[in-house]
């Protein structure tokens, strides 16, 4: 029993059997090695532990690598052309390294770990493939919103981004996880289908957080109506 539940109400994803992982550079690698050990021997780090962990994976190498490229995410990467922060000349190469990243990160922990079918490092709807559409849209909707105002707005405290969108990505992960193993990056979930041929409701981890993530940014510029930011307004007294 768990919180008055039997357990077959309760998600792998609680007990910390969670399919979460996925690639596109050595954070993911790192998050998916996590997830695989975790399901391999018996949920040792647990769902906090993991939804922790992924956060703090994607803070550090936003601190680490984020001068040089900032973002990892395929999804990201067409909003921020989209918006006019990112030539439309990069997003393509841009997107084969995250799937490059993402394809032999997966072939990587395949080679050195036993990776079962039940223990599947990649993202599967634990309910319906809709459901999980609808929460990737959603918390894709919330990460990219954050990355807005937390590293692209000129008027931000960028020195603290990276805690930011970690934080938010971990709350993220909390949230969705249990539904829809909170990929939030279509590398993340590309990568371990193909190299595992499990393409389970592949689709809702492609589309939904593209809709997400421009929706997310389109909606943050909405709130840019100046480019003052809020020390710069003075009460009229």
């Amino acid at each position: 029993m768990a919180n008055g539940r039997n357990d077959s109400q309760v998600s792998d994803l609680e007990k910390g059997n969670v399919d979460l992982s996925i690639s596109t550079n050595p954070k993911i690698h790192l998050a998916q090695k996590v997830l695989a050990v975790n399901k391999i021997y018996g949920g040792t780090i647990t769902f906090p532990g993991i939804c922790v962990t992924w956060g703090l994976i994607v803070m550090s190498m936003i601190y680490a690598v984020g001068h040089v490229s900032a973002h990892f995410n395929p999804a990201v990467t067409i909003t921020l052309s989209l918006l006019g922060l990112l030539p439309y000349k990069e997003v393509v190469p841009y997107i084969i390294v995250q799937l490059l990243g993402s394809i032999l990160a997966s072939g990587t922990l395949s080679l050195i770990m036993n990776v079962t079918p039940e223990a599947f490092f990649g993202t599967t709807p634990v309910g319906s493939t809709i459901q999980s559409f609808v929460v990737e849209i959603i918390i894709t909707f919330i990460l990219m919103f954050v990355i807005s105002g937390a590293s692209n707005d000129h008027r931000a405290i960028k020195k603290h981004g990276g805690i930011v969108v970690g934080m938010t990505i971990m709350l993220n992960v909390f949230v969705g996880g249990p539904i829809s193993g909170a990929s939030m990056n279509p590398a993340r979930s590309i990568g371990p289908a193909l190299v595992k041929s499990n393409y389970k409701g592949l689709w809702a981890y492609i589309f939904g957080p593209l809709i997400g993530a421009i929706s997310g940014g389109f909606a943050y510029n909405l709130l840019k109506p100046t480019q003052k930011s809020f020390s710069d307004f003075k009460p009229n007294i």
